[in-house]
């Protein structure tokens, strides 16, 4: 009986092991394939957002932007970082994440600038 219940439990870890296997390699190649669909510049945007640990529409959500407008975002940036300063009874951690939050479409700005550059600069012929 026991030798049976060893058998079954093995070869259930056997099914299992391979699903899981199988499930990594598609989650893997899935993955390659849509940041081989972003391109360059999603590489870059991809690394922004692991380094602040925020994503873009995070960030946009924090600062109420639609749209990566630098006045925009400044002006509610500003906004934000003084509402939730320690001294008038704000929260740290709130003002933190806008620091973080800004940041990030900081970042996002100049990724675009600089794909806007390397679109603009065509070469002579």
């Amino acid at each position: 009986m026991a030798k049976y219940l060893a058998q079954i439990i093995v070869m259930g870890v056997q099914v299992v092991g391979r699903a899981f296997a199988r499930a990594l390699r598609q989650e893997f190649a899935a993955s390659r394939a849509a940041a081989d669909a972003r391109g360059h510049a999603g590489h870059q945007s991809a690394a922004a957002s692991s380094l602040s640990g925020l994503s873009l529409q995070e960030a946009q959500q924090i600062l109420n932007v639609s749209k990566l407008s630098p006045e925009e975002i400044q002006k509610n940036y500003e906004h934000l970082f003084k509402v939730n300063d320690r001294s008038v009874g704000g929260s740290f951690y709130l003002q933190s994440k806008v620091v973080r939050a800004k940041e990030r479409l900081d970042e996002e700005l100049r990724v675009q600038a600089q794909e806007d550059g390397g679109r603009q600069q065509t070469p002579e012929t």
